[in-house]
């Protein structure tokens, strides 16, 4: 069985045209946010209930949907809804690249990040367009990941982010197995006054290439390469621990410090 999340909310086309695919190769069960959870990161819910409803969708049953976050909806997915384990998790289709240092926000790679915790083979996949719903590309290079995947596993700890180019597939270059990049969304804040004469900011910005030479996710995908790139969740910089521990930081005095 596999498990399908996203972040773009249940009603999401990208999620259905996963979902369609992967059904071609695999029992698909369903649980993602009720709404749209972009950039909400590896949030969980500790302050309100979850609620699971199922969903409805051209009169059958389509999955359940979740008022959390994807990490949410992956972890209550595995410890109280499911009857069994999924062999695999995967995330998206996401509306919109997920590569450089958007994978820090991202509720789609989180999902999948989540699935990796918790001791299951998890991918997360984009589609590098905000407007374009055309999914059928992504789908079907995510069935022949997710393929590759369940034949051969993933290391332990290690999920895979996969983003596709907005072209068609002939004019795909190729897929490319790269780190990831360095690029940034630059954020934008436009002033605005509401009826009552309150100032109020909304956020905008656009992703940035900084300093992305050959072989990082940004570049793959903007020279129309898929790009796949293996990421884990420790976030410890071993090359510099000695580093730190040269600086001979100790607790000495610290009692009567305070």
């Amino acid at each position: 069985m596999i498990l399908l999340s996203n972040d773009d909310g249940i009603q999401a086309p990208g999620l259905s045209a996963l979902c369609k695919a992967l059904k071609e190769i695999d029992e698909v069960m369903v649980v993602a946010p009720e709404t749209e959870m972009s950039a909400v990161g590896h949030a969980i819910t500790l302050s309100d209930p979850l609620r699971v409803k199922e969903f409805i969708k051209d009169g059958d049953f389509f999955g359940y949907a979740i008022n959390g976050t994807p990490a949410d909806c992956v972890k209550i997915a595995l410890n109280a809804i499911l009857d069994k384990q999924p062999d695999i998790i995967v995330s998206g289709i996401n509306q919109g690249a997920n590569v450089g240092t958007n994978l820090i926000y991202s509720g789609t790679v989180s999902a999948a990040t989540e699935g990796t915790i918790l001791g299951i083979p998890s991918i997360a996949i984009s589609f590098d367009s905000f407007l374009n719903t055309d999914f059928s590309v992504a789908a079907a290079f995510a069935k022949k990941v997710v393929l590759q995947v369940k034949e051969k596993g993933l290391p332990k700890g290690t999920l895979l982010n996969v983003n596709v180019p907005d072209v068609p597939a002939d004019k795909i270059e190729g897929v490319e197995i790269v780190p990831q990049g360095k690029s940034r969304v630059i954020e934008k804040f436009d002033k605005r006054i509401d009826p009552r004469q309150h100032t109020y900011y909304w956020q905008t910005g656009e992703m940035v290439m900084v300093d992305e030479d050959e072989g990082t996710d940004c570049w793959s995908v903007h020279h129309n390469r898929i790009s796949i790139t293996p990421v884990q969740f420790d976030l410890t910089d071993y090359k510099n621990i000695a580093k730190i521990q040269e600086w001979g930081l100790n607790a000495e005095g610290l009692a009567r410090d305070i």
